[in-house]
């Protein structure tokens, strides 16, 4: 893949995410070698960082502290190849590492009620009311993290609600030193745990949408789900190489990432989904070994399908087609 071709395809998601459109043409236009994003990335963020230094108030230091970790996390993501070397791993560990430190300084300025939670498979922030009626737990994907949804994270936090946004096996400050898992549904136990509520919503975006399908079919206190552009079942020898090649830096080894990608499935597990499931899609989300969300929309009991006929992976190009009215959803599904 050349440079405008990796640019290109994560402009959207990196608007979604919230980094300027402009600034991103400008970082990956200086971009000689795709080997050289991480470093481009990574240089964005500090820039940020400079000027949150430099800024006349809190407010700003916290917004630029803010952007600064969605620069960093999205150093870690380009480019995956067969042959990862060492460096290219601890700069990918060293900018998620980065990305959740700016991320600290900025909640510590911006809402110093939100609480840091750690578990043995788990890191993340709960934001939002003391008291607020419900709280929803948002599960990143394979190469994401709790810095890239903060459209999601403020959704729902404009509903009264709290939000967990995490970090889980495999995924964000603990990729380094943790590989993915199937078993998702013991993470959100030990979540569920730490949190000390009753009953959650869960909000899972790409595999995350896996995960929380299948923690919604074991844990019940799982009240209320939502998948977005999440997998029903995974094909390891059809699945293109990059996306290969990430499952493999995520699971350690390419035969634990066929492993895992064997046991992505839900056909016998959809059923068991007793709570409310709002399924998004986008129609143009074609991924070759990937079945997307709707027969698990159909096969769970009380499942519903919403499909955005233009939407990307993620949908990032539709937000305004699927994200007021999935937070919408899951404010009254949890506030039954």
């Amino acid at each position: 893949m050349n440079v405008a071709d990796l640019a290109a395809e994560n402009l959207t998601r990196a608007t979604a995410a919230g980094l300027d459109p402009h600034e991103y043409q400008r970082v990956t236009a200086e971009l000689t070698s795709v080997d050289d994003w991480g470093q481009a990335f990574m240089r964005a963020a500090r820039r940020h960082l400079v000027r949150a230094e430099q800024a006349a108030s809190p407010i700003s230091t916290g917004a630029h502290c803010q952007v600064a970790a969605r620069w960093f996390h999205f150093a870690t993501l380009g480019p995956y190849t067969d042959r990862e070397t060492q460096a290219a791993a601890e700069a990918a560990a060293q900018s998620a590492a980065e990305a959740d430190a700016a991320m600290r300084r900025a909640l510590e300025i911006l809402e110093p009620g939100a609480r840091r939670l750690d578990g043995p498979a788990f890191a993340g922030w709960l934001r939002g009311p003391a008291d607020a009626y419900a709280t929803v737990v948002v599960v990143p994907g394979l190469d994401s993290g709790k810095e890239e949804f903060h459209a999601v994270t403020s959704a729902l936090l404009r509903r009264g609600l709290a939000v967990f946004t995490m970090d889980g096996p495999g995924q964000g400050t603990l990729a380094a030193t943790t590989t993915v898992r199937p078993d998702y549904h013991q993470v959100i136990g030990q979540v569920v745990d730490a949190l000390g509520v009753d009953r959650v919503g869960l909000v899972g975006l790409s595999l995350g949408g896996y995960y929380v399908a299948e923690s919604a079919a074991h844990e019940p206190r799982v009240v209320a789900a939502t998948t977005v552009s999440g997998p029903f079942r995974l094909d390891w020898p059809a699945l293109p190489p990059p996306l290969r090649n990430i499952l493999t830096r995520r699971a350690g080894s390419t035969r634990a990432a066929r492993d895992f990608a064997d046991q992505v499935d839900l056909s016998a597990l959809a059923p068991r989904i007793a709570c409310p499931l709002l399924v998004v899609d986008g129609g143009q989300d074609d991924i070759s070994g990937v079945t997307c969300g709707e027969p698990l929309a159909r096969l769970a009991p009380r499942g519903e399908y919403l499909l955005v006929p233009y939407g990307d992976h993620l949908l990032g190009n539709a937000h305004a087609d699927w994200l007021p009215a999935a937070a919408d959803w899951m404010s009254e599904a949890l506030g039954m």
